[in-house]
């Protein structure tokens, strides 16, 4: 008798996790993502603020050249081995 009653104990154990959890999933959720969320604005908080060239005037187009050097494909990537397959 003491073993179906430590069963019946564990399920009703189980099934009111399982209850507890669809009701407070949602909140536990929404809160992780505003921490998340207020955590991301202070670190980015920096980035929205750049500062402006004073040399230059809304409008002016600026190039940046890339460099004129090649990637080299010198590197050694390792050996091919061609395989057959057997049945």
């Amino acid at each position: 008798m003491a073993f179906l009653k430590t069963i019946l104990i564990i399920l009703l154990v189980y099934y009111l996790l399982k209850i507890l959890a669809r009701l407070f999933a949602p909140k536990i959720l929404n809160y992780a993502a505003k921490k998340t969320e207020s955590h991301f604005r202070q670190a980015f908080d920096g980035f929205e603020q750049q500062p402006s060239r004073s040399e230059e005037k809304f409008g002016d187009v600026i190039i940046d050249k890339k460099s004129n050097r090649k990637k080299t494909d010198s590197e050694k990537v390792g050996e091919y081995i061609d395989f057959e397959e057997l049945d």
